[in-house]
């Protein structure tokens, strides 16, 4: 036996090592691993239990949206009163609260005084109008096929449910109108302490970027709606013109529905045209193709020479990814969602531009002059 093997012989073996034991008063405490493990799984059941809620609570979230949307053409107002006016800003936004309260006052004086037979004659024969232009679209085989697809994908649609909700009663219609007004005017009152309270919400070292998105988002909204107010009034008038030419009966009401159509862009006006080309084949062949002129051209002016004039500063989206989009959120959200469909449309691009490619792939795009308001400094100038 070697001496190396009798050093090995000769070494006392190692005592056993004692068995793990958590510590006192601790017996079932997790290790790190563990820890880490339960956090995140924590995080993933409050994530999804977030998003559950604001599934369920979609409606008022498109309400709440359309309230923003409302609080910002409020300010638009506002600020325009107080440039061209040199008024104080409160006297400025009660002007601006007064002129979209006046204006929702118009509104219902049309449809309910000024147009109101017109009106009343259209939503009694829309449905056999529907029927009558499905009947003469199906006389082809190529028609046929479209109306049977636009018939199945229109009666499984949460838009569909919601317009048979609407027919049943206005009463929803109307309170969720109301809310939405009555949000409007409390989200113009004062409108920082609802920014500072999303930019709380923010972790301090990302609320310069979240800061500086959310100012983009709201010049970018004021344009567009600037610029759909425009489309949307030569829109109404080019049509009701057009459609009295050709002799189609309700000229003015049409007009005015083609107007507030083009709110939704290419999906509304699209359906504005079913209950006039409706109308139009009642009262005869030449109506009917008058009524396509009119839309075809108006269409042509529309894309060709208002919309690039007056959208030329607010933010470019294809229009393949406008329409299919539109739909998405109509199919998401029912008829409310489709009504400020283009508005989301236009958030979700702008906060795109401002905090993925400004913000992380570092492209240069121009931030929106504002004053700060919790991230420090004060150096950009206010719009207001």
């Amino acid at each position: 036996m070697t001496p190396e093997q009798r050093e090995v012989e000769d070494t006392p073996p190692a005592p056993p090592l004692p068995p793990l034991r958590a510590p006192a008063g601790a017996r079932l405490a997790p290790d790190a691993d563990d820890a880490r493990f339960i956090r995140r799984t924590l995080i993933l059941v409050v994530i999804a239990a977030v998003l559950l809620a604001l599934w369920r609570a979609s409606d008022l979230l498109i309400l709440a949206f359309g309230s923003v949307l409302g609080a910002t053409v409020i300010h638009a107002l506002a600020r325009m009163f107080r440039r061209r006016t040199g008024a104080s800003a409160k006297l400025s936004l009660g002007l601006g609260m007064g002129s979209v309260l006046a204006a929702i006052g118009f509104l219902v004086w049309l449809f309910g005084v000024a147009f109101r037979q017109q009106v009343n004659a259209l939503v009694t024969a829309l449905p056999g109008l529907i029927d009558q232009l499905a009947a003469w679209a199906s006389r082809s085989p190529v028609g046929e096929k479209i109306v049977d697809a636009v018939r199945a994908a229109f009666a499984g649609s949460r838009v569909a449910q919601d317009i048979g909700g609407l027919a049943q009663g206005t009463g929803e219609l109307l309170l969720n109108a109301l809310l939405l007004l009555i949000g409007s005017l409390f989200l113009a009152a004062d409108p920082k302490v609802y920014e500072r309270g999303l930019l709380l919400l923010v972790p301090p070292r990302h609320r310069p970027a979240f800061e500086d998105a959310l100012f983009d988002v709201g010049e970018t909204l004021r344009l567009w709606l600037r610029s759909s107010l425009i489309l949307m009034t030569s829109m109404g008038v080019l049509v009701g013109t057009g459609l009295a030419i050709s002799g189609v009966p309700s000229a003015a009401a049409l007009g005015l529905l083609a107007g507030l159509s083009e709110f939704i862009p290419y999906v509304g006006p699209t359906a504005a045209m079913i209950p006039a080309l409706g109308l139009a084949a009642t009262v005869g062949t030449g109506p009917l193709i008058g009524t396509l002129a009119t839309y075809a051209i108006v269409r042509l002016i529309q894309t060709n020479f208002i919309t690039p004039y007056v959208q030329q500063r607010v933010i470019a989206i294809p229009p393949a990814i406008t329409v299919f989009a539109i739909i998405g959120i109509g199919v998401i959200f029912g008829i409310f969602g489709l009504f400020f469909s283009a508005a989301l449309l236009v958030v979700f691009f702008t906060l795109i531009r401002s905090l993925y490619l400004r913000e992380v792939l570092g492209e240069e795009i121009p931030r929106t002059a504002h004053t700060t308001l919790i991230t420090g400094g004060d150096s950009r100038e206010s719009l207001d």
